[in-house]
């Protein structure tokens, strides 16, 4: 597999901001259905895929689509940004590769709890990226990898961060877009990864507990180093 052309999701401006100062300049905007796109000189491309697994969704599969009918299709899709670390494995200001993109509150409640879709006999609760993809992200980064959670309301108390461990023992982290981007990923047939920076431990809200800034710092840091080893892949590395 070689990796020449990427497309970055991210929710915010913020997040799309931090990405970029690792990456070639900007050379072109492009107005999308929807959302934003920023081309950058070395193939990397930058969504504005807005916020929840919805939004970004569609927006991904809008810049899939275009990319696709100009014959300049992209060879993988990156989710982007910062997000709550489940305590103590990923600490406020470190960073997580998911191996694992689950969407966490996809389903029904019942009188004996959560039931995921999957149970009901339908849907799709989890995607699994390219094993390889995750071990040179995850060694390139230095960052752990597990279950990256995707959730529609942030958690906000601890007795649902005990519920979602309880869940998925191996989760990291949560986010807000990562199952979004990649139903519509995996829809197109193009591989993807999530890498989320911790900005907050996730639990009981506390805003002063918030390291936003470091957050984007390691977000900047980490595709310093993803870039160039993403790019240097030979078509046999995965295998």
């Amino acid at each position: 597999m070689r990796v020449r052309h990427v497309l970055v999701a991210t929710a915010v401006p913020a997040e799309r901001d931090a990405v970029a100062r690792a990456l070639p300049s900007p050379v072109e905007q492009v107005r999308l259905p929807g959302a934003g796109l920023t081309r950058t000189a070395g193939g990397w491309d930058l969504l504005d895929a807005g916020v929840g697994p919805a939004l970004a969704a569609a927006s991904v599969s809008a810049a899939l689509t275009a990319a696709r009918l100009a014959s300049t299709p992209y060879d993988l899709v990156v989710s982007a940004g910062i997000g709550g670390g489940f305590q103590p494995e990923a600490p406020v200001g470190s960073l997580v590769v998911a191996d694992r993109i689950t969407v966490a509150d996809l389903g029904a409640e019942t009188a004996e709890g959560f039931v995921p879709v999957t149970e009901l006999g339908f849907g799709t609760v989890t995607h699994h990226p390219p094993r390889f993809l995750v071990r040179i992200a995850s060694e390139a980064t230095g960052a752990p990898a597990g279950t990256v959670l995707t959730v529609s309301t942030v958690t906000g108390t601890a007795a649902r961060a005990a519920e979602l461990r309880a869940r998925h023992p191996r989760a990291l982290a949560e986010g807000m877009e990562g199952f979004g981007v990649a139903e519509a990923a995996v829809a197109h047939g193009t591989a993807v990864l999530e890498i989320r920076a911790v900005s907050n431990p996730v639990g009981p809200r506390d805003r002063a507990a918030w390291r936003i800034g470091d957050a984007l710092a390691a977000l900047t840091e980490a595709f310093g180093k993803l870039a160039p080893a993403l790019e240097s892949l030979n078509p046999h590395d995965d295998q």
